[in-house]
């Protein structure tokens, strides 16, 4: 099991990747939506806002409403952001649960 600080670290290494590439994803994505992430076997969550290809405003803590809510533990977090774990594959084996409507899947899915 991963720590809080772990996954709060995982997080802030993905906001700063997706902000690398931002510039090329923001032309072919249009997606500005609120973010929760939950770390189930921590029982704890962060907050954020997807936009522009970006993630901004990362803070700890849940969002009930937000508008995509993707909860998983914090192994599988950790992997997700490494790239050892297919986003796709992780849902499809429901190590990764992701609540938001069938376009924002969709656009979600090629940020990541």
């Amino acid at each position: 099991m991963a720590t809080v600080d772990e996954c709060r670290q995982a997080l802030q290494d993905l906001a700063a990747r997706m902000d690398r590439n931002a510039e090329t994803v923001r032309d072919r994505i249009d997606l500005d939506r609120t973010l929760a992430c939950r770390i189930t076997d921590l029982e704890t969550a962060f907050h954020g806002r997807l936009a522009g290809g970006r993630l901004t405003d990362l803070t700890d803590g849940d969002d009930p409403k937000a508008k995509i809510a993707l909860s998983t533990s914090s192994e599988d977090l950790l992997a997700l952001v490494r790239g050892d774990l297919d986003i796709a594959r992780a849902v499809a084996s429901r190590r990764v649960s992701i609540k938001a409507n069938p376009l924002d899947l969709m656009k979600l899915r090629k940020l990541l």
